[in-house]
């Protein structure tokens, strides 16, 4: 079954709503949409929004749309149009015919902006940012209403049409909606519904020097484009009331009828050790703090798909979260699971080394060298085996040989015999040193009749350790990253940059890879024995390979999350 289609695990209050809004006639087929600002790259938090606005609609024999929320010229590029396309894509989800803009309905808002103004529902304001910023009033006190509220109808025309005509330089006008600043809910108090911003757009040129708010095109391009549910997260809860006041009092309100869009809001992802501002996740773009929108360590869905995380992992870490009313912490353990349950299932195994330490077999043949047989998954036959060169040279981890160890070290010791995993038994019988005091060499015996790993004496061995051969070797750089904060709750203590982690990103330089690793897939995680998922990086070239890790097999965070 194509995993995309999967329901999410249970019901919510969302699916209950459709189901509710299906049964009673008033809607006869959902449709929902994902309303990105092309103002940056998207990240896991928007990829809950995706999973949900898509799927639900998937579920209930619906559509989904994606429609750009291009009202803002100057923080929009082609690039986050484009990286944004794709990662809905590469998530599973496709929105077929149904790609729009809020830059397709400049025209028709405006209309409506006029129609406003006609119905004496909207009005000129003069005044500064500054000056309306102290009118409005806070959250105990009401506000003040503008001097120039009262302006007449055919006044409050001539000024919006010399506004789009270009007359005025920004900042110097905005039209407002009159609705009641004395209103307990501060997005009722005369919100602006356009701004002059002379400022070309990406996709109507300098057509316009007039852009509507966000607040404003929204829910009448859901109007337009017959959204019957318009999913948000919670912070859009008290716009609400702007969003049902617009539509009620513009004509396409009539149109629809009780089948007009409606909106619900739902808990926001917020998980522990990430940041999801995308406004913070920019700053440490552009003052290079990270190497890009992609780079591993960013909760982008381009970072994590870098990194090896597969879509269908971070699906199913959205159903796994679920859909809740109330924001709350998630722990970063539960994405973790989500991604090794998953590539647990689906990675090929193979051998890499990432410190290498020489072992030589002092018994085995020079000039010899054998294939092994090793499997490219444990758990599913089907994936067949592949073969591993072997001789008398290897690499192990340097991590794998204790010179004085204690009882319970089950790895290479002088005088203890351990397991090459599909290979032999071997036996440590010298640690050679440099004039420094450190271990640059082991030397053992091996037992050539164990081939496999199994004696046929029957003598147990309690370590098995993992290996690649010198002489077959590849080289490459390998990445390994921590989180990208220090505390599970970054900034709450001080300012963000403060809370960075400067140990994010380790790059080791020498690691040895086993040779079917070299024509690893870009981005397709495997699991290297022992050590975790890694994936090859877009980075790699001939000659140079470059891997990041994904997830280790273990959870990672129980150190941060116990104050080691």
């Amino acid at each position: 079954m194509d995993e995309t289609k999967t329901p999410e695990a249970g019901r919510d209050f969302i699916r209950d709503i459709i189901a509710a809004d299906l049964e009673s006639g008033r809607v006869k087929r959902v449709v929902t949409r994902f309303p990105p600002e092309p103002n940056g790259y998207l990240h896991i938090g928007h990829a809950k929004s995706i999973c949900l606005n898509f799927g639900v609609a998937r579920e209930f024999g619906g559509i989904c749309h994606l429609r750009f929320d291009d009202t803002n010229p100057t923080r929009e590029e082609q690039e986050y149009i484009d990286a944004i396309e794709a990662d809905v894509r590469w998530l599973g989800f496709d929105w077929g015919t149904h790609l729009y803009h809020a830059s397709d309905y400049f025209e028709q808002l405006y209309a409506w902006a006029e129609h406003l103004i006609g119905h004496g529902l909207a009005y000129v304001d003069d005044q500064s940012p500054e000056e309306m910023r102290t009118a409005r009033g806070t959250l105990t006190e009401p506000g003040r209403d503008s001097p120039y509220r009262e302006r007449s109808i055919a006044e409050n025309l001539d000024l919006f049409r010399r506004m789009r005509a270009g007359e005025f330089p920004d900042g110097a006008r905005v039209l407002r909606a009159k609705i009641d600043m004395a209103s307990g809910n501060m997005n009722l108090r005369d919100p602006v519904l356009y701004r002059i911003l002379h400022r070309s757009h990406p996709r109507t040129g300098d057509t316009w020097c007039i852009y509507p708010t966000y607040d404003f095109a929204h829910g009448q391009s859901d109007a337009i484009e017959g959204v019957t549910h318009s999913i948000c997260t919670l912070e859009f809860e008290d716009h609400r009331p702007l969003y049902d006041w617009l539509i009620e009092h513009l004509p396409i309100g009539e149109q629809l009828g009780p089948s007009r869009p409606r909106q619900y809001e739902f808990a926001r992802l917020n998980l522990a050790y990430t940041v999801l501002s995308k406004r913070f996740l920019t700053r440490l773009v552009q003052e290079g703090r990270v190497s890009g929108w992609d780079d591993p360590r960013m909760p982008t869905i381009a970072g994590l798909r870098r990194r090896g995380v597969p879509a269908a992992a971070i699906r199913d870490f959205a159903r796994r979260v679920g859909v809740a009313r109330a924001n709350s912490l998630v722990d970063i353990a539960i994405f973790e699971h989500a991604v090794r349950d998953e590539l647990n299932r689906t990675a090929p195994r193979r051998m890499a080394v990432l410190r290498p330490l020489k072992l030589v077999i002092e018994n085995y043949p020079e000039g010899r060298s054998e294939t092994l047989a090793a499997a490219n998954h444990p758990d599913d036959p089907a994936a067949g085996t592949r073969e591993v060169p072997f001789g008398r040279e290897l690499y192990i981890e340097r991590d794998d040989f204790m010179e004085n160890a204690p009882n319970n070290f089950y790895r290479l010791t002088p005088g203890r015999e351990v397991r090459l995993r599909y290979a032999y038994l071997v036996t440590c019988r010298e640690a050679v040193k440099d004039a420094a005091g450190n271990v640059v060499e082991l030397h053992c015996t091996y037992d050539p009749a164990t081939r496999g790993g199994n004696a046929p004496d029957g003598r147990r061995v309690r370590g098995t350790i993992h290996w690649v051969s010198a002489a077959h070797a590849v080289p490459a750089e390998v990445r390994l990253y921590d989180p990208l904060f220090t505390r599970p709750d970054p900034g709450a203590g001080s300012d963000l940059v403060a809370d960075l982690n400067p140990d994010s990103l380790t790059v080791l330089h020498d690691c040895r890879l086993e040779p079917a690793l070299a024509d690893a897939a870009v981005e397709q995680a495997v699991q290297c024995e022992r050590l975790g998922y890694f994936a090859r990086d877009p980075d790699s070239a001939r000659g140079r390979l470059v891997f990041n890790r994904t997830i280790g097999l273990r959870d990672s965070w129980a150190k941060a999350k116990a104050g080691g």
